[in-house]
């Protein structure tokens, strides 16, 4: 059995923050390492956003973290989202590591910031790991308390 955290972990480790956004509701994604320009546009016109080498999905319930405080959360005051997304950019990966008896996943910057996945609602935690890098796009995450991954759809 592969240790798919540990694939992430020497992938992204040393990785620029590339691009950070905003889903549907409080989901955040973020973009590691060199982006390629997405195709197409959303059903309202925008733009859709770019796809780095390596990414992150966290559906609902997330936190940034300094080295003190936590910045801001899904729970937060919208207002702080996009200025706190804008302070991740350029920050390297540090560590990629899972915590909790239900994996949730935790991204560890530099200078001591720190991206966490804390899901509240049923059901398991809510993120996924993305790897493009290769033909065959890998996706991570938390299926039935455990790990898991799904291979064999097209990058």
């Amino acid at each position: 059995m592969k240790d798919w955290i540990e694939h992430f972990r020497a992938a992204t480790v040393g990785m620029a923050v590339a691009h950070v956004w905003r889903g549907y509701g409080s989901a955040l994604f973020i973009e590691f390492g060199e982006l390629t320009p997405a195709t197409g546009r959303r059903k309202d016109g925008t733009s859709r956003a770019p796809s780095g080498e390596i990414g992150l999905m966290i559906e609902n319930d997330w936190r940034i973290e300094d080295a003190h405080d936590i910045v801001c959360g899904s729970g937060s005051d919208e207002e702080l989202w996009k200025p706190t997304f804008a302070r991740l950019i350029g920050r390297h990966v540090a560590d990629v590591t899972t915590f909790g008896r239900l994996p949730e996943v935790l991204i560890s910057l530099s200078d001591d910031f720190h991206v966490a996945s804390f899901s509240t609602i049923e059901g398991d935690p809510v993120w996924t790991l993305f790897d493009r890098r290769g033909p065959l796009l890998i996706t991570v995450g938390c299926s039935s308390g455990t790990i898991s991954n799904e291979q064999g759809e097209s990058a």
